[in-house]
Parts: C-alpha cells; structure tokens; sequence
C-alpha cells in the first residue's frame, strides 16, 4: 500500500457564495456524490490519492458485472481511492468513481460496497453529470435574467421615484428571490437524479443476482446519523434525498427482489475482511488495530493488520514472521508477497525485498503498483543489473498506467543513476504532468530537449510536453 499522494481535482474545489455563480459552483462540486458532504470535505484542498493493488483489484472485481449489466466499459472506468474516513463515493466524470477508504473501512460487507459502486454506476450509465452541466447552463441564463430584472428594477426605483425612502429595495428582492429560485430548481433537479441512481442501482443488482440490502444499509447509516436528525432541515434546500426517504424507496425496491436474501460468497466476504484489515493496519493507531484485532484472534485479517502494526511500531521481524506464517497458507497470495517484500524494504532489506516482489508481480500478473514496488527494491540494491532490471520494471508500469505519478519519479532516479541525464529529465517532466504540475512539467521537459538528440522519439515527447497548452489557457 503506497503512501497517499494528492491529486489536484478542480472540480471539487468550488465554494458556497451568495451569488448566483457561487451557488451553481457548490451544485457542481457536490455532483453526484454518495452524500451532500462530499463537496464540503473536498473544498479548497486536494483529494488525497491511496493506491493498492489488492484494494483496486477487489474493487473492480466487484464493479465489473455491475459494469456489465450498466453497460458501462470497465476498461475505460477506474475506480479511485480517496484518503478520507468518511463513508462516501462520487463521480466528477464519465470514467471514474471517487471512493474514501471510509466506505470500505465501515462496509461489513461486499454488498455494501456493490451497492455504493452501483449507485455511482447509475449516475455514469444515466449520463447525469453531463445532464447536470446543461441544467447548470440554464441556471445561469436564469440567474443573469433575474439580475438584470433586479438591475432594471433598481433603475426604476432610483429614477422613478418607487419606494420613496428604501430606493433599490425591489431590486434587492428580485436579486435574493432569481438566486433563490436558481438554488432551489438546481437542488431538486439533482435530487430527482440521485433517486433515478438508486433505481438503477437495484436494477443492475438484480440483473447481476445480487441482493439490494446492502444499499438499505449504507443509508440506514446515514439516516443514524447526526447529520440528518434536526426536524430543522428544509428538503426542498438538500441536494439529495434524505437518507429516511431513501431507505423507504429501497426497502420497497428490495421487497420485489428475487435476491433479496442472497448472501456474499465466502470467498469475496474473505477478501473484503482482508482488505479492511490492511485499511485498518495502516491508517488506524496501533492501539486501535489491536483492539479490533486482539492477539488471541487467529484469523488470517487479524494477523494481516498485525503484521501491518508491528511494522509500523519497529517490530518488523514479528512482522515478517506473521507474513510468512500467511503465505505458508496462501502461498499463492501474490499480495502477501508485496506486502511481505514492501515491509523488508521498509526495513533496508532489499535483496530478500526484490525476491517476494518479484513472486508478487508474477502472481499478480503484473500489476502495476506491485512493478513499481519492485522497482524501487531493485534500485535500492543498487548494482548496475538491479538499475537496469528496475528500468524495465518502471518503464512497464509508466505504459500500462500513464495517469500515475509516481512510476515516473523513480524511473527517473533509476535513468539517472544509470548516467541517462536526458531520460531521466523526461521522466521528471512526466512525473510532473501526472502531477498536474504543468509549469514545473514543462521546464523539466525545456532541460530534457537540451540533453536529448534532436528528432529521437524522446526529444519529441519532450517537446509535445513543452508545448502542451492546457484548457484553461486556451
């Protein structure tokens, strides 16, 4: 499990105003999220990206005959971790769903996690965020009319003489009431949205044989919650549902399900409770991952979180030895082996390091988290073989997942202690563009066209990145 990295993601970063662009903003920033909170967590800072081969992987596992019966492509749809938490899940585009580690961490179970993906799932098939840009658009041509009548109003007022005493008082009323009016048909507009994704959602779980409660109980949850106790809220001013109403629509939904009663296969609930136990191991305190997971319990999860602990707290041949106990009983776990090899590296062990990553990337089938891990290891060994081994490692990982930073910083490294100044220049620029750090992309690629030959297939793709004019400039 990598250490979480942050990603720039604009459109989460929009705030509430009291104007008509501030309100259409914090529609946005709230597009299609699990809960209305969404965009308050994600305004004004990055999201927070974890990646985890064995968490994405049981992830898309679970998402692709959602997928299928969606008709969505699961080649072309990822499933991104969020180091958040809460329990939540949004798209903010066609191709990827948003999920804090919060969700899987508080899921007791598969279908829980099924339910949230096929809800999100909903909103892409139903092509909702596209639906929800043109609702915005007409807001905003609303919006500008209800100024202008203020602005026409306040002309009036001020010239005519109307409102002897309180000039612009009409005006200031047409201005608050357009505004309000945007706010509330944007609110309902979406809300409408988020019931047609719940719909859809017991659809493709039916179609898939899967049983609908898990999503009662993730807004069970919510409706718990202190969030949505106060008789107080107005849900003509939520941009969903109330998790009350949900649940009501679902337990009548889940009624008419065949597969109401199914349970998860005991396969997948096990590698779901293995999931959760590494969550737990690296993001909870040590004292809560051995209360949850106390000495006395033998379960393969509680032994994988307390690996995880000992770690983290020094004891890594205690660690080690719980990794082998597991692999001797799963030997072919590829995901034992990387956490068994990322836990020597982290202890300066490299040599035996590269062997356990390397048995991982092979029963993994070449994942590329599990190659980038690889490659760090076989650089941390140094020798002239090891650099070289690394580079091909890096460099299949850069192919098989350009969005992700950090294959790129560590081939980087890999070229320049192999004495390729210009390639690991490029690398440096690419690893900045993935980044989103476009200015600092670009004068690494100006340093790399100087150190390339001229023509050659990397002096090229320096320069594209050098020319590069992002969609904001243009």
């Amino acid at each position: 499990m990598t250490t979480p990295r942050r990603l720039p993601h604009p459109a989460l970063s929009a705030g509430l105003a009291r104007t008509a662009r501030g309100v259409l903003a914090i529609v946005l920033s709230a597009a299609l999220a699990l809960l209305p909170v969404a965009s308050a967590q994600a305004q004004g800072r990055s999201l927070s990206i974890v990646r985890d081969a064995e968490i994405e992987r049981l992830l898309m596992d679970y998402a692709r005959p959602i997928f299928r019966a969606a008709g969505v492509s699961s080649d072309a749809t990822r499933i991104v971790l969020i180091n958040d938490r809460s329990f939540n899940a949004f798209v903010a585009d066609g191709r990827r769903i948003f999920m804090n580690i919060g969700a899987l961490m508080q899921a007791d179970t598969p279908n829980e996690i099924i339910g949230v993906i096929a809800h999100e799932t909903g909103h892409i098939a139903g092509g909702h965020l596209a639906r929800l840009r043109e609702e915005v658009a007409n807001a905003q041509v609303l919006s500008v009319v209800g100024m202008l009548l203020g602005a026409g109003a306040m002309a009036g007022a001020i010239g005519g003489g109307s409102n002897v005493g309180n000039p612009g008082l009409g005006a200031s009323g047409i201005f608050s009431g357009s505004q309000e009016l945007v706010r509330r048909n944007l609110l309902s507009y979406q809300r409408s949205e988020e019931q047609a994704a719940d719909i859809a959602a017991v659809r493709y779980l039916n179609a898939t044989g899967q049983s609908p409660v898990g999503m009662i109980t993730t807004f069970r949850r919510f409706a718990d919650s202190g969030l949505f106790r106060s008789s107080a809220l107005d849900p003509y001013l939520m941009s969903h549902p109330l998790p009350a109403e949900r649940v009501s629509q679902l337990e009548r939904l889940a009624a008419e399900s065949p597969y109401r009663d199914r349970r998860d296969p005991p396969a997948l609930q096990r590698r779901h409770d293995l999931a959760r136990a590494k969550l737990f191991g690296f993001v909870d305190s040590p004292e809560s991952v051995l209360r949850r997971y106390p000495p006395h319990d033998a379960s393969a999860p509680a032994r994988y979180a307390r690996a995880v602990v000992a770690h983290r707290t020094g004891r890594s041949r205690e660690a080690v030895e719980l990794m082998d106990g597991l692999i001797r009983e799963e030997p072919g776990n590829a995901y034992f082996h990387e956490l068994r090899g990322q836990l020597l590296l982290e202890s300066a062990r490299p040599q035996e390091a590269t062997e356990s990553l390397r048995r991982a990337v092979s029963l993994s089938e070449g994942a590329p988290t599990i190659r980038v891990l690889y490659g760090q290891a076989l650089i941390a060994r140094g020798d002239g073989g090891s650099l070289e081994e690394a580079i091909v490692q890096l460099e299949r990982a850069t192919r098989a997942d350009r969005e992700a930073p950090e294959p790129w910083r560590h081939l980087a490294m890999a070229y320049g202690r192999t004495g390729q100044i210009g390639l690991a220049e490029l690398a440096t620029a690419e690893y900045y563009m993935a980044a989103g750090d476009v200015v600092n992309g670009q004068t690494q690629a100006f340093r790399a066209m100087r150190s390339l030959v001229e023509g050659s297939p990397a002096w090229r793709r320096a320069k594209d990145i050098y020319d590069f004019v992002p969609e904001n400039r243009r």
